[in-house]
């Protein structure tokens, strides 16, 4: 698969630029190379927009070359400029190194335990002194070529401070050091990296020589069909980690993405193979009320960021939202996870009365409206209908007494969650 690795890459549109195409292609014949991709710890949790690089990493590890993946510490303390109208708020320290081993688990949960490498870029710049960095460095680059790359020029109006300005040295020194420790030969990224991208090989070809094979490859602004930018939602970002974005709600993005967008999303996220993918959309044209490529699509890329269990568990609380569950064969565990996706309320572990427990829940406004709502054979609890207004409820007969289903007609739903 090595050798065919860029004509696949090509034909699932995630090639935007590469430096000599031909040469990374020999190069790869030769010996397996690392493959680097690189992301500051400016926050504590990936979003499916960095995903998209990471999954072009992930492409070329399944192709037989060793990913290396650059956890910014260095780099993060400054912040880079790249794709941002204004200076980034820098972060403590502590706040940087929380994160990046939060962003480490991820990437662990992504390409497994082997065969790749997590460095932190701080274990090199942070060792660096400022006249170091000029005489060593500075003399390299030319502040016209720096003044000329698409990263500055785009902010010289608004204005740049000199910290991000040097940012793109930074990442070429990475470049050199990568090189250099794991036989990085390559480097991928955005598009909007493409500037510092290449800093990085014109620096490795200054201290090497000039035939020192070094190469860059970006990806392309990834957007949907109707123009707008991919993984941009009305709840904000969709994340990789469950406790920001629970799998449930990662699987239904998926599970919701347009007809016009889900080849180009299941050629971008999925590892499928072009005779699936052809499938898949030969159905949609067939079936287009199944969804069937949706739903291909939530899988794989839930399994992939979450695993299989949690997979399951997304689609058995899809099952109860949206299909024919019986709730009542849900376990505690999945009740819980329920409980992060429907309204809640809090409940004492005492008896209630039918009608009490169905105002609680915010189903009806009144004692009135649930009496109604009852004797019409709308609500259920723990998923057995109940029709007798004067029933009493015992939070103790289900879910191990922590939690009390109630829900009224198809698809208003509440959790009663027990106070401890």
């Amino acid at each position: 698969m090595t050798k065919d690795i860029l004509a696949e890459l090509a034909w699932r549109g995630a090639i935007n630029q590469t430096t000599d195409a031909d040469g990374l292609k020999e190069q790869m014949t030769k010996e397996q190379i690392g493959v680097y991709v690189g992301i500051d710890p400016t926050g504590d949790s990936m979003h499916i927009g960095h995903l998209i690089p990471f999954m072009i990493l992930k492409r070329f590890q399944l192709a037989g070359q060793k990913p290396v993946i650059v956890v910014g510490g260095g780099t993060g303390s400054i912040g880079d400029p790249s794709g941002k109208k204004d200076e980034r708020k820098l972060l403590s320290r502590e706040q940087i190194m929380a994160n990046q081993e939060k962003i480490r688990q991820q990437m662990v949960k992504l390409f497994g335990e082997d065969g790749f490498a997590i460095v932190n870029n701080y274990d090199w710049l942070g060792s660096m002194g400022l006249l170091e960095v000029l005489r060593d460095y500075g003399k390299l680059f030319s502040v016209n070529t720096m003044l000329a790359k698409d990263v500055v020029a785009s902010r010289l109006e608004a204005g740049i401070s000199f910290t991000e300005f040097t940012y793109q040295i930074l990442q070429a020194i990475d470049f050199h050091e990568l090189w250099q420790r794991e036989n990085v030969r390559l480097q991928v990224g955005g598009s909007d990296q493409w500037g510092n991208i290449t800093s990085g090989i014109d620096l490795i070809h200054k201290l090497e020589g000039a035939d020192a094979p070094a190469f860059g490859l970006t990806v392309p602004l990834l957007l949907k069909a109707d123009g707008t930018k991919f993984g941009k939602t009305e709840g904000g970002a969709v994340w990789l980690d469950p406790a920001k974005t629970t799998p449930f709600e990662f699987y239904q993005f998926w599970l919701n993405t347009a007809d016009s967008d889900v080849e180009k999303m299941l050629k971008y996220f999925t590892f499928l193979s072009q005779d699936e993918i052809a499938d898949l959309m030969a159905d949609l044209a067939e079936n287009a009320a199944e969804r069937r490529a949706q739903k291909r699509l939530a899988e794989e890329v839930t399994t992939f960021v979450h695993g299989k269990a949690a997979l399951q568990l997304a689609q058995t609380i899809t099952n109860v939202l949206f299909g024919n569950a019986d709730v009542a064969e849900l376990t505690t565990a999945e009740v819980a996870s329920l409980a992060g996706n429907v309204p809640t309320f809090t409940l004492a572990a005492s008896e209630l009365g039918l009608l009490d427990l169905v105002v609680a829940a915010g189903l009806e406004s009144s004692k009135t409206r649930a009496r109604e709502a009852v004797t019409s054979g709308a609500i259920r609890v723990n998923g057995e209908q109940i029709k007798d207004e004067s029933a009493q409820i015992n939070p103790a007969d289900k879910f191990d007494g922590e939690y009390v289903i109630v829900k009224r007609g198809k698809k208003k739903w509440a959790i009663g969650v027990i106070a401890k």
